[in-house]
């Protein structure tokens, strides 16, 4: 038992972006306002970033462009000392799309409620099946 919470405890932020991809998910599914559920969207996206930033970070390592030693011979560089760049490039590219489809998302509820006059989607429904 003590293994299972020292484990829990180990892994903490795996925990911290869990919860917020929850938080992310509840507002995408009970929320019937638009800028709630793009804001609980936003939330979902900040977490997986987070996360994938997270699995990327590697103790007592360094960056593959810095060289150990500095022209000394007597220390081997292996590749498990490095940090993989991956992850973050890709996140880089992940924050770009992120809010990119926020912009898009704000605009088109601008859009919808410049038609509708509300953000509710109760009401959006109603009167397009009026219509």
């Amino acid at each position: 038992m003590n293994e299972l919470i020292s484990v829990v405890i180990s892994k903490y932020n795996y925990w911290i972006y869990i919860v917020l991809m929850m938080v992310g998910f509840y507002a995408i599914i009970v929320k019937n306002n638009l800028v709630k559920k793009i804001i609980g969207m936003n939330i979902v996206q900040t977490a997986i970033i987070l996360f994938f930033i997270s699995i990327g970070a590697k103790k007592d390592s360094t960056l593959p462009i810095i060289i150990h030693g500095h022209g000394s011979t007597t220390h081997t560089v292996h590749a498990a000392d490095y940090i993989n760049p991956l992850p973050h490039v890709l996140m880089l590219t992940a924050i770009v799309v992120a809010v990119a489809t926020l912009g898009v998302a704000l605009a088109l509820a601008i859009k919808i409620y410049s038609q509708y006059n509300t953000l509710e989607e109760d009401e959006i429904h109603t009167q397009i099946k009026e219509n």
